[in-house]
């Protein structure tokens, strides 16, 4: 890591840039950061923040007590000698920023109604550094447009707004972004404080400047800046690959208005992502399998960042003709596949047709999400005629295999070869072949597996394999305990503690069932419980309720766990031929 640079430093040091090599240059928020995202509630926070820092400050007569804002990590631009990239803490210093012009506004407009009032005129020749740059001999602003800190987030139109309020002190009309109402809430807040505090007020702008202070980490690379953000920042959000990329993306453009066709491009792609419960970055992971699947690349897998910079840092892929529209394509593709369960219209749906979303729904339970590589790439080579029912068969076959795979071997470096070179088969070909002989200890190895994680995909997939009428079934279902958890052996004819808890997690023993039924029929007796049974829409649990008798025996568990365990056996070894 490259060398850091560490000092405590005043809100007037950070802002004015005073120091060691520091004058003369610029805070830029970089094209790749997110935009400005503070509202009221952050401001009030800070607001309240630093008049109560100021008012117990000032009670205790503690003259060297500081307030801290938290840190600033930014890197120096090798190319550009007078930008320093702000890498973390754009936030609390845009805000500063907005807080001191207001401060400087309402002073201002205090001069000019008494013009002899040096400490108003002193606290403003405080506050310009702060804000503009000033000549070093008359110490004067002689261009209020020389600020001290542009931003340059890409897609943003609100970089205007934010350096015309530094510059002028005014805001547009009817402007609603983040810049003109936090600046608008500051004034009014100071102007609220001038008139309850006739004798505090300048006193807090001072202690505001001086008294406020910040740590900020100083670093000559952007790597190492990143690495210090994404340590320090616990609190909020890392700065995200896809950030990077949409940067990236956004210089790609050759003409403004590419640059606002681009910036709707990516608001929508944000959307989609959104609507499909994914992240932006999940995309970009899924389409790197779409590209390794066709450069027949089954290496090991490399960080987002590394593999779409490629070579010398370039970011050739996104030169790609079509690239954007993949990534597009692609998540729209997800937000049909995770259309919830209850909403699903098999004629509606592009991609799936009702087969499809349950197998769907099982591998949505599977341990890890390896699955979704290949599913990607399916989608890619068939996209422009998706053939549904192939879909349905392929998911059926790749889940068979992930399935009885982890059962064997439940790590997912038993999975993730296999599943590289089914992304390059499916590149080739559009599908993929996925076979994997049954052991003859199977049925012993899945009976094994009722109380691991994998036990609940397992039960999920015996209700819809237990009746192929069944119903697409709630994503918020439980596993039901036939015979309760909380078990009373005085309910029980004869069964004793130490016998029934041999038998509780069986797969015999469990159900998949409604939530609100679930709840509702809570432990009571197996006799109680089948009147919510016979209430419940998986067929299986309603089968429960036309049981023989009142009484769950052991007998019972036994004999339905055997019958479990041969469903799916058949399944898989039906399936991976």
């Amino acid at each position: 890591m490259s060398d850091l640079i560490v000092n405590k430093k005043s809100a007037e040091e950070i802002l004015s840039l005073t120091g060691t090599g520091l004058r003369g240059k610029t805070y830029i928020i970089p094209d790749y950061q997110r935009p400005y995202r503070w509202e009221r509630d952050q401001c009030v926070t800070l607001w309240d923040d630093l008049t109560g820092f100021y008012e117990e400050r000032k009670a205790d007569n503690n003259t060297d007590r500081e307030y801290f804002l938290g840190s600033i990590v930014t890197c120096t631009d090798p190319s550009n000698p007078k930008r320093i990239d702000v890498i973390d803490g754009q936030q609390r210093l845009t805000t500063l920023y907005l807080m001191l012009r207001a401060f400087y506004s309402k002073l201002e407009a205090l001069q000019q109604g008494n013009p002899t009032d040096m400490e108003i005129a002193g606290l403003m020749r405080t506050i310009e550094p702060c804000i503009w740059n000033v000549n070093p001999m008359s110490r004067q602003v002689t261009d209020r447009a020389d600020i001290h800190i542009h931003s340059l987030v890409a897609s943003e139109k609100d970089n205007d707004t934010f350096h015309r309020i530094l510059e002028t002190g005014e805001t547009p009309v009817n402007n609603q972004s983040n810049y003109a109402k936090n600046y608008s809430f500051f004034l009014a807040e100071y102007n609220k404080y001038i008139t309850e505090h006739p004798m505090d007020w300048k006193h807090l702008c001072l202690s505001v400047i001086s008294k406020c202070i910040m740590l900020p980490i100083e670093c000559d690379d952007l790597e190492s800046a990143l690495t210090i953000f994404n340590t320090l920042n616990n609190r909020g959000l890392s700065l995200s690959d896809s950030d990077i990329f949409k940067a990236q993306l956004y210089k790609r453009q050759p003409s403004q208005t590419d640059k606002d066709n681009f910036a709707y491009e990516w608001k929508e792609l944000e959307e989609t992502a959104e609507n499909a419960g994914l992240q932006i970055d999940d995309i970009f992971r899924y389409y790197t399998h779409i590209i390794r699947g066709g450069n027949g690349d089954k290496s090991k897998e490399i960080g987002l960042r590394r593999f779409y910079a490629g070579e010398g840092n370039r970011y050739a892929t996104f030169g790609a003709a079509g690239f954007m529209d993949n990534l597009k394509d692609l998540a729209a593709f997800w937000q049909d596949l995770n259309t919830p369960n209850g909403a699903f219209n098999e004629q509606r749906s592009k991609y799936c047709n009702t087969e499809a979303k349950k197998w769907l729904h099982c591998l949505k339970c599977y341990p890890n999400e390896y699955w979704k590589y290949p599913t990607s790439v399916f989608f890619h080579y068939h996209k422009a005629d998706f053939p549904k029912p192939l879909f349905a068969d392929f998911l059926k076959r790749m889940m068979a295999y992930l399935f009885v795979r982890f059962i064997e071997y439940p790590t997912i470096n038993a999975i993730k070869d296999p599943i590289f070179a089914a992304c390059i088969e499916i590149a080739k070909t559009g599908d993929a072949i996925f076979t994997h002989p049954i052991k003859d200890n199977f049925t012993d190895a899945l009976n094994n597996t009722s109380t691991w994680r994998i036990s609940k995909p397992m039960l999920l997939l015996e209700a819809y394999l237990f009746n192929p009428e069944q119903k697409l079934i709630p994503e918020n279902f439980q596993i039901e305990h036939i015979l309760p958890q909380k078990w009373q052996n005085t309910n029980y004819n004869g069964w004793s503690i130490e016998d029934a808890k041999t038998h509780l997690e069986l797969y015999g023993n469990k159900v998949v069932f409604e939530r609100r039924l679930n709840i509702w029929a809570g432990n009571g007796y197996f006799g109680k419980k089948k009147p919510y049974y016979d209430k419940s829409s998986i067929l299986e649990a309603k089968e429960l309720a036309f049981h023989n008798g009142n009484d769950w025996t052991k007998a019972d568990i036994e004999e339905r766990n055997e019958t479990i365990l041969k469903h799916l056996a058949d399944f898989f070894e039906h399936n991976l031929k």
